[in-house]
């Protein structure tokens, strides 16, 4: 039985893992967050580790305030670069398997195709950037790390797009939803699938990775087919970026290839409204 550390594991991917493990059987979770295990402290994670059998390492702990971070820079580094560089370095000396989930905000967002592992990357936020320190610190230090970003991610748990638009839903008549920055929502349960699918493999392929559900979406859109799902009144109204600002930049377009994940791994990916629908029990 493989046993996994999993760090984060209060957050939206961190309990998906959870939801889920029990289709995999042959894997056993080791479950941190931030008051059992500091992750921004090496010693403690090298102390962790030593007391411990951990054969992989899922770090789903991130600052993920995006507009908050661009004030806040130096906690978004170090959660997003140090604490993946700390942990990289202490499953390397373990030899464990890693992976860091990272996201599509490492683009500008003005592509006009879906973004393949090699396209070049040019965070436009705080958030972006961080992220985007982590996957090289990760990288650099760990030569059979695994980089998996991902887009919109929403799930039952914490606070994500698809449960606040329900919330709004049923306390407002109307909403307006940007409808000009378009990318793919991604099923949390989906992602920690495709995760447990990859720790399956007894060698699995080092290196970058895309893992979004299939399909291409608007905000707007996305709040559309959630008020069509549960049938809510609120009428849904579309709006510029323009007409919403906010202190970070958001890519206009975050599409992400899945080519390379399915081809090297065999992972099946769900289109984004079905997932949509399993989510809200429709």
């Amino acid at each position: 039985m493989k046993k996994i550390l999993v760090t984060g594991a209060k957050g939206q991917l961190g309990q998906a893992l959870q939801a889920v493990s029990s289709r995999f059987p042959e894997c056993s979770l080791i479950l941190t967050d931030r008051e059992e295990l500091d992750i921004t402290n090496a010693d403690a994670i090298n102390e962790f580790f030593a007391g411990q059998e951990i054969d992989a390492v899922v770090n789903c702990a991130a600052y993920t305030a995006v507009d908050k971070a661009e004030t806040d820079e130096e906690t978004a580094f170090q959660l997003n670069f140090q604490a993946p560089l700390f942990l990289a370095e202490a499953a390397q000396a373990k030899g464990c398997a890693f992976i860091q989930v990272s996201t599509d905000y490492v683009f500008d967002g003005r592509n006009c195709r879906p973004y393949t592992e090699e396209d070049e990357t040019s965070p436009q936020s705080i958030y972006g950037a961080s992220k985007l320190r982590g996957e090289a610190a990760v990288m650099g230090t760990h030569p059979g790390a695994i980089v998996i970003r991902t887009s919109w991610l929403y799930s039952r748990y914490g606070v994500n797009f698809a449960l606040r638009m329900q919330e709004l839903m049923k306390e407002k008549e109307s909403l307006n939803v940007v409808f000009d920055q378009t990318g793919t929502p991604t099923y949390a349960p989906d992602l920690a699938a495709a995760i447990f699918t990859i720790l399956q493999h007894e060698a699995p392929e080092a290196g970058v990775y895309h893992f979004s559900n299939e399909g291409v979406a608007s905000w707007y859109d996305f709040a559309v087919a959630i008020r069509e799902l549960t049938g809510a009144a609120c009428k849904v109204f579309p709006i510029t970026s323009e007409q919403f600002p906010t202190p970070a930049q958001r890519p206009a377009y975050s599409v992400l290839n899945k080519g390379k994940i399915k081809a090297t791994f065999g992972v099946e990916i769900p289109y984004w409204k079905d997932s949509l629908a399993v989510c809200l029990g429709k």
